[in-house]
């Protein structure tokens, strides 16, 4: 797994480096946010996590995805060439911009069993929002998407995404929206109520955006998800996120706070290793570039906070991302006891720490 800064990554002497020291590896990465390395958050570096298996087997898949509108379909089209049987989990990277990552998940929940986790992230591009990269076994590469399938009866794949941001403010009804495009919330123009919440901040939209992401639920649902805004179309208003914002849902303004959005990845951490059988040997962190521009300083609290859980012996690699790829998760406290809550399939995440542990037993 290779990670680091659109422009190292961008640089095959780098890339080639790292085949020629491992010459049978298959290569999977991303341009980034931030680079993860054990409880070290970097920028502008390039990391590399060599990662081999005693029985597991894996298989690789890549698809291109020309325009937004083709999510869906490249989606569909990742999931068929994977080999369904003794599939255990999917690991996916994908171009973190021109992409709807809603619809790139549906189109690979069609073609896979109810029971196969998803788990993964959008490549980043620092704050800059311009173009991003992914490697599929070759050289970095704009408007690609990469998966790794783990296939095998020894492997054990644990998985937690957590906020926590604060929701303030009314809850308002989506009226109009296109796919991951938000026009109006009650019938009023969504983006003049983000400069008004914003203030002094909208000056900086798009990227002042992700202080302040979207909640939203369907209406006959309590449990919610999170959505960046990754930019705006002047011509008509209308705010761009990772993903769907449909019609009909219901959306709260959020905003940071400190404590909780480093609990939420201790949260997330305790998720990530209930039901494994002993202490996970990787962990793969994925954090929204939204929460490291609000934890500034204090962003390798999270990751700490992480390592609290998962201790010492447990490997750490990962990035910060433009939206997180994880089944839907939920962690409680009832009479002094944890509960945990996992969930199958996949759904996009914005604003979380997502982390994904592996094993083999």
């Amino acid at each position: 797994m290779v990670f680091g800064s659109r422009k190292l990554i961008s640089n095959n002497d780098f890339i080639d480096s790292i085949k020629q020291k491992y010459p049978s590896a298959y290569l999977i990465g991303c341009s980034t946010s931030g680079e993860i390395y054990d409880t070290q958050v970097l920028d502008d570096t390039l990391i590399s996590t060599a990662i081999s298996f005693e029985s597991t087997t894996i298989e690789s898949a890549s698809e291109i995805v020309k325009n937004v509108e083709d999510s869906y379909e490249a989606g569909c089209k990742l999931a068929q060439k994977l080999n369904k049987e003794k599939l255990t989990h999917i690991f996916v990277l994908s171009e973190g911009l021109n992409i709807n990552a809603s619809k790139l998940i549906k189109g690979m929940k069609e073609y896979l069993p109810s029971n196969i986790s998803i788990t993964g992230g959008l490549a980043g591009d620092g704050t800059l929002f311009e173009k991003t990269m992914v490697i599929s076994n070759g050289y970095a590469e704009e408007n690609m998407i990469s998966a790794i399938g783990l296939f095998g009866e020894t492997i054990r794949v644990g998985y937690g995404s957590i906020g926590g941001w604060d929701s303030f403010g009314p809850e308002r009804l989506i009226t109009k929206s296109k796919n991951n495009i938000l026009y109006e919330m009650d019938g009023k123009s969504a983006l003049e109520l983000y400069k008004n919440y914003l203030g002094d901040y909208a000056k900086d939209l798009p990227g002042s955006a992700l202080l302040f992401p979207l909640s939203i639920r369907a209406k006959d649902s309590n449990e919610g998800v999170v959505r960046s805004i990754l930019g705006i179309n002047q011509e008509d208003n209308g705010l761009m996120f990772v993903g769907d914002v449909p019609e009909g849902y219901y959306a709260k303004l959020m905003k940071a706070n400190f404590d909780r959005l480093v609990n939420g990845a201790l949260e997330a951490a305790e998720l990530s290793e209930h039901n494994m059988e002993t202490s996970p040997k990787l962990a793969i962190l994925i954090s929204c570039v939204g929460r490291k521009i609000v934890l500034k300083q204090r962003i390798e609290e999270e990751v700490e906070a992480v390592r609290d859980i998962l201790g010492e012996d447990c490997m750490f690699t990962g990035f910060y991302s433009y939206g997180e790829i994880s089944p839907y998760t939920e962690i409680s406290h009832k009479d002094g006891q944890t509960v945990c809550k996992l969930g199958k399939g996949c759904e996009l995440h914005n604003q979380t720490m997502t982390i994904t542990t592996i094993m083999e037993v």
